[in-house]
């Protein structure tokens, strides 16, 4: 089986854990959803932040995902590039996911104000 990475990003609407947890999970869940990926396939997780996100770690929403082997999904939060002029208050994942599946197959997820980042991807 070989491995491929899928991305995702989202903005949030303020910087409070509350808009971070709950875009970040609604994210993870769009991008297991539509690449149809069980926690057990998921080798890690890299999620990254704009500077101006500081409320808290965009990792806790993984925690508060159904299913079974989500605690075992090792996860990762860094900072993000601060790039002048790059979009804020977004929350970036790399998603490393074993499957069998070719790269044309695999559905990166950019959601709200991110669909800026890649629109080339948005419309698949």
């Amino acid at each position: 089986m070989g491995m491929r990475g899928i991305r995702g990003a989202i903005t949030v609407e303020a910087d409070t854990r509350e808009e971070i947890v709950s875009s970040t999970k609604w994210l993870l869940e769009e991008m297991v959803s539509r690449n149809e990926v069980a926690p057990e396939d998921i080798a890690s997780i890299i999620i990254t932040t704009t500077d101006d996100l500081t409320a808290t770690f965009p990792a806790q929403a993984a925690r508060l995902l159904e299913g079974d082997g989500w605690q075992y999904v090792p996860l990762m939060c860094a900072r993000e590039i601060p790039v002048p002029g790059s979009l804020p208050l977004c929350v970036r994942v790399m998603m490393h996911v074993n499957t069998e599946k070719k790269a044309r197959d695999i559905h990166h997820v950019f959601l709200r104000d991110a669909v800026k980042l890649r629109p080339d991807l948005t419309n698949r």
